[in-house]
């Protein structure tokens, strides 16, 4: 049988290619009026964004009511009539008066022992049989509490002196308890020595120092300089020379407290003939008269005069004090935010109302061809003062220097040209600085108290400027 032949696959016509890539449409930009301002809108976005950020932002304080007291600190050299009385023999010393207490003429004051017998007794006897009283502890311990408030770092000697004084009053505390208790014991162990008694009265004192006969006629800057101050305490049981210091009285409650002025104290008090100050750390106040005087070297010093408060500072040639300055109440504004500013002075006479407004202003005349006008200009008045009024100067529609102004129903003219300036703040509630005059009832060096409730001034929470110097008036702030 004949083999049949393997089918075979049909072949298709051929056909032309087909091109496959496809082209789009693209539309025209239609650009119209809506598109045109939203991008103006957002370039003026971006923009405003952009500037606010760089710009500086202006600060501002709200006005508070507030007040400034200038207590100004010095320290003075106490001055009083003091007389130092020496040793007419040698020996060991022991007091018996303590130290800042009145002693009546005829007092037993100290003895002196020159062969040391009593020392040694009252050493031996006094231990475990003789302590410090309340009162005397109460003593003690005010001391230590007066030190401690008034204590300065940058004058480390005054620990010695408060050290040597406090263990001279705990020997004298000692020695008089001993004296009244072993009186009978060292009559019985034949103990002689002498006793030395006040020949005037006065306040007892052992501290001695160089400067108990100075006088405000010798006073310069050199001793107020306390490193080379010294003081010589001798405590009972020493031995002294004759002839040494051995105590001190105060024959007066009249003292004095001589202090350096610098040129601003000198204006600030110059006029003054009494002044209150306040002790630091003593919790006291005090007046007194009050004067300047030259020292030695040219230099200005103030003096102040007490007749009462000598005993609480016998022990002291220093003190730290302050002058209480009047208190003085208003609205606490910063230095900073203070400018100045100029104005024209205008008689109040010439102020007027124009035609059917109820704004303030005056008539000015204006000149043309045709002949003299008067035209009414509103005007913002800042501040009065006598018979003037302070307008702005420099404005375009306001006055300059020249112009004329007619009284209202006169022919009376004023020439506009004399000026004066104004202490200021710049206002800030409206959103843009205006000006508002101030008038200053004290200052420190960072606040000034300002007179309240002023027509043309400030009030309670009004917005300023904290940096006056940042701004321009009529500027708008960004707050």
């Amino acid at each position: 049988m004949a083999k049949q032949k393997a089918a075979q696959p049909l072949k298709r016509a051929a056909h032309p290619k087909k091109n496959k890539k496809i082209i789009r449409y693209r539309r025209p930009l239609n650009i119209n009026v809506g598109m045109i301002i939203f991008a103006l809108i957002f370039v003026y976005m971006v923009f405003s964004v952009f500037a606010y950020v760089r710009r500086d932002k202006i600060q501002f304080y709200e006005v508070q009511e507030g007040s400034i007291v200038n207590n100004k600190n010095y320290t003075g050299i106490i001055l009083r009539q003091e007389e130092v009385k020496n040793a007419d023999r040698s020996g060991y010393v022991n007091y018996y008066v303590r130290e800042g207490k009145r002693a009546s003429n005829g007092t037993r004051v100290y003895s002196i022992d020159e062969t040391g017998n009593l020392t040694s007794f009252l050493a031996e006897n006094s231990e475990d049989k003789i302590t410090l009283t309340p009162e005397n502890l109460a003593e003690l311990k005010k001391q230590l509490t007066t030190f401690s408030l008034t204590y300065d770092n940058d004058q480390f000697r005054s620990v010695y002196d408060a050290k040597y004084a406090l263990e001279a009053e705990v020997m004298e505390y000692m020695n008089f308890n001993a004296l009244d208790n072993l009186g009978a014991q060292m009559d019985q162990a034949g103990i002689n020595f002498e006793q030395v008694k006040a020949d005037r009265a006065g306040i007892v004192s052992y501290g001695v120092d160089s400067y108990e006969g100075l006088q405000p006629s010798g006073v310069s800057d050199a001793v107020f300089n306390r490193s080379n101050y010294t003081k010589t305490f001798t405590k009972s049981g020493n031995l002294i020379e004759k002839g040494s210091p051995v105590y001190k009285v105060i024959t007066s409650d009249l003292w004095s407290i001589v202090f350096p002025m610098a040129e601003e104290d000198a204006k600030s008090y110059g006029d003054k003939t009494n002044l209150t100050v306040e002790f630091s750390g003593r919790d006291l106040k005090a007046s007194g008269s009050f004067s300047v005087f030259s020292g030695t070297d040219g230099k200005s010093f103030g003096k102040l005069d007490f007749d009462k408060y000598m005993v609480q500072f016998a022990s002291d040639r220093y003190v730290d004090f302050e002058i209480v300055s009047d208190r003085v109440d208003g609205l606490k504004i910063p230095v900073t935010s203070v400018t100045k500013k100029d104005f024209y002075l205008v008689p109040m006479d010439y102020v007027t109302q124009g035609g059917d407004s109820q704004s303030t202003g005056f008539n000015k005349e204006l000149y043309s061809g045709s002949g003299t006008s008067v035209v009414f200009v509103p005007t913002e008045i800042y501040y009065s003062e006598g018979d003037n009024y302070y307008i702005e100067m420099g404005t375009e529609d306001g006055f300059k220097a020249g112009d004329y102004i007619v009284k209202p129903n006169s022919t009376e003219r004023y020439q506009i040209g004399t000026s004066a300036s104004l202490q200021g703040v710049y206002n800030i509630n409206k959103g843009y600085a205006v000006f508002k005059q101030i008038d200053v009832q004290a200052s420190n060096d960072e606040y000034y108290t300002v007179k309240k409730n002023m027509t043309y001034g400030l009030a309670v929470y009004d917005h300023i400027v904290l940096n006056a110097e940042t701004v321009n008036e009529g500027e708008l702030i960004y707050q």
